[in-house]
């Protein structure tokens, strides 16, 4: 099913967890409708921006996946809210600094960042609904979350990557 132009439902759900156990990683109605908000507010926009595909990493989880991984019932992958995402090419931080100027999203975390690694961890962005969304920045670097995204590093007006 395809949720957007280059975004499907398949690859939302994909989850070597989900086949390995035996869980139904099915999503319903209102979760299908969810990631294809995802996918239209902030995906497809990113995917424009930087003109390379986004590897969803971790999308849709039913409740079940969520438990099987030690993650909550109650998170926003399980609602279809969510996705963990990276670009090959194109640093994590990058890609998080041009989120969270340029869509509407409810939270956005640079995960297990490495300040000397732009490929090392990923990304994760929500989006709740229009009007709605918390507008949260976080990095969490493997220990610890805090507020905000590291500075990226400048030389000659660019970053450096």
């Amino acid at each position: 099913m395809q949720l957007s132009k280059h975004f499907t439902l398949e690859e939302m759900t994909k989850s070597m967890t989900a086949t390995r156990k035996g869980i139904d990683n099915t999503p319903g109605s209102g979760e299908i409708k969810s990631l294809g908000d995802l996918c239209y507010e902030v995906l497809e926009p990113l995917r424009a921006h930087f003109d390379k595909p986004v590897t969803i990493t971790s999308g849709y989880r039913s409740e079940a996946l969520c438990e099987a991984i030690g993650s909550k019932k109650t998170s926003q992958h399980a609602k279809g809210q969510a996705v963990d995402l990276e670009i090959f090419g194109v640093p994590n931080i990058k890609v998080a600094y041009w989120l969270t100027n340029n869509v509407d999203f409810d939270q956005c975390i640079l995960e297990f960042y490495k300040p000397d690694d732009g490929q090392a961890g990923w990304v994760h962005v929500s989006y709740h609904e229009a009007d709605s969304n918390r507008k949260q920045i976080l990095t969490f670097d493997g220990k610890k979350y805090s507020e905000g995204l590291p500075d990226m590093k400048w030389s000659g007006g660019k970053v450096v990557e």
